[in-house]
């Protein structure tokens, strides 16, 4: 794997981003990052001094915020570094309203919120994910499904299974690390057909041009987006909005009945996705000849499976079955049973995925040696960035609920649209997430829009959980610009990609999955988690 396309980078400076960008890409970037450095602190101060009908601490959390959304749009700097810094100043100018002489100070309170019970979900299926990585679990996937008979024999079947990849990878691993562990493959595949391809079309356009390779490419990156959403797991965004559904709803939304939820509308979504992209990208010639030879080839280069896939293997089998069997459980014996109850307490999925990611230090690869699945070093190279960021989003939004300003902030939003419509709300939330969604991460998308959708469905008097999970599937979209997304810039670097045909696809796909948001999620909502 080349450096470029190492995981990892999810949040890089303009200075490491600078092989990926054309000229333009570049001035645009460099001005955007420069205004956002400048605009932030005196937006800041604006709103500081601003005379507002709002109490002190509701102020200064507006204040906060609209510096912490300016520095998130323009990545002035590093995403997480700014998640932190909001969260400092939340405790300088004591946004809790702790009292001098209280037990707790403003610091207790405010980082206090970080350590929600998600973060260590999502900390243990990083390390599981980093096991996979580190002993090739994925590539072997990857190459498992190529090697399905019929699928390399034509561009359509490759471009659709290297999607389906992603999506299954995704939905277990960070979107941007299966981008970054698909394109090495997809580029290989390539190499292998790209020529095949031109010679069959009797085209003269460079391989790198060719609109097979744009379709793969752009099929990795948005497989990944699509199959993020199958599991809580899969994105930042998908936690983040069941952390604030939960708080702010006593909605408790499990592993399990998340995936049943999820699963049509991912398949819905990834069956649109398929058309779109060979549509707009229809490749030169359909069948092909020598693909299968060469998955083939790179499947008997991996060997058998060494103790550290087994192992992980075992690890991750571990982890998704007591993942979903409190549910399993609830739909066999009832919700009512002692069993489920128990298992429903003391499984909850950061417990399993803490448990589950432990099992890989413990389990053997050379006891002589005292070898383990799993080392501190390895482990230590999952995306902290994210982890930091996902937690101080959390810690945000109950500053938000907590001093009342998300309450205000969506009464206004509701009185002045005059939102009556579930689906408009729903609509106007997930329009929303996708378009801030473009611009930054979709985790800061998730950590802005779903804590405000809440109270706007609220003081319209509808259900808050379908506008709130809109935001959430909406955050994760936003194909349009090598910037949109970590996975988009991974493989925008492939140099196959036109940036206008990047633009073309993300926004026909930006459209499409907002019609099956609006349309599918009060549905399966009704159906699993009402």
């Amino acid at each position: 794997m080349s450096e470029g396309v190492r995981p990892g980078g999810t949040y890089k400076t303009l200075a490491e981003q600078r092989e990926v960008l054309t000229p333009a890409e570049e001035r645009f970037e460099l001005a955007r990052q420069t205004i956002g450095l400048i605009l932030g602190p005196i937006a800041f101060l604006i709103m500081y001094f601003l005379p507002l009908p709002l109490d002190r601490s509701q102020h200064t959390l507006a204040a906060i915020l609209t510096f912490t959304i300016i520095y998130w749009l323009s990545e002035a700097i590093p995403i997480p570094v700014t998640a932190v810094l909001a969260l400092a100043l939340c405790v300088i100018f004591n946004v809790p309203d702790v009292g001098p002489n209280a037990d707790d100070a403003p610091g207790d309170v405010v980082f206090g919120a970080f350590m929600d019970p998600v973060i260590f979900l999502f900390i243990g299926a990083f390390i599981i994910a980093q096991a996979m990585i580190t002993h090739g679990l994925d590539r072997r996937f990857a190459f498992l499904v190529l090697s399905i008979p019929g699928v390399a024999r034509s561009t359509y079947g490759v471009i659709i299974a290297f999607g389906a990849i992603a999506a299954s990878i995704s939905a277990f691993i960070s979107n941007t690390t299966t981008a970054a562990m698909l394109l090495p493959i997809g580029l290989g595949m390539m190499g292998a057909l790209g020529g095949m391809v031109q010679e069959q079309s009797d085209t003269e356009r460079d391989i790198s041009r060719l609109r097979f390779g744009t379709a793969l490419m752009l099929m990795i990156s948005y497989g990944a987006g699509v199959g993020g959403l199958l599991t809580p797991i899969g994105t930042p965004p998908n936690l983040i909005g069941i952390a604030f559904i939960e708080e702010e709803t006593d909605v408790r939304i499990t592993f399990f009945s998340w995936v049943l939820m999820a699963a049509p509308i991912v398949l819905l979504m990834f069956i649109a996705l398929c058309t779109i992209l060979i549509l707009l990208n229809r490749p030169e010639v359909r069948s092909l000849s020598g693909a299968e030879e060469y998955v083939a080839a790179e499947r008997s280069s991996l060997g058998p499976f060494s103790r550290g896939e087994r192992n992980t293997l075992i690890v991750f089998l571990v982890a998704v079955t007591l993942w979903v069997l409190p549910g399993l459980t609830a739909l066999i014996f009832g919700d009512e049973s002692t069993i489920y109850s128990v298992l429903y307490s003391r499984l909850d999925e950061g417990t399993v995925a803490i448990v589950a990611a432990a099992l890989l230090f413990l389990l053997p690869l050379d006891w002589s040696e005292r070898r383990f699945t799993m080392n501190w070093n390895e482990a230590s190279r999952i995306d902290w960035g994210t982890v930091i960021l996902f937690g101080c989003g959390i810690a945000l939004g109950t500053l938000l609920s907590d001093t009342g300003l998300a309450e205000i902030i969506g009464n206004s939003i509701a009185n002045t649209f005059g939102f009556t419509s579930l689906a408009a709300v729903a609509a106007v939330s997930a329009l929303i997430a996708i378009i801030i969604s473009e611009t930054t991460s979709n985790t800061a998308s998730a950590t802005i829009v779903v804590p405000i959708v809440i109270p706007i469905a609220n003081a319209a008097g509808l259900d808050p959980l379908v506008p709130a999970l809109a935001a959430v599937f909406g955050a994760s979209f936003g194909f349009m610009m090598p910037v949109s997304t970590p996975q988009n810039a991974v493989v925008y670097g492939s140099g196959m990609i036109p940036i206008t045909k990047m633009v073309r696809s993300g926004l026909v796909f930006d459209i499409i999955g907002l019609i099956l948001i609006v349309l599918l999620i009060p549905v399966m909502a009704g159906l699993i988690l009402a």
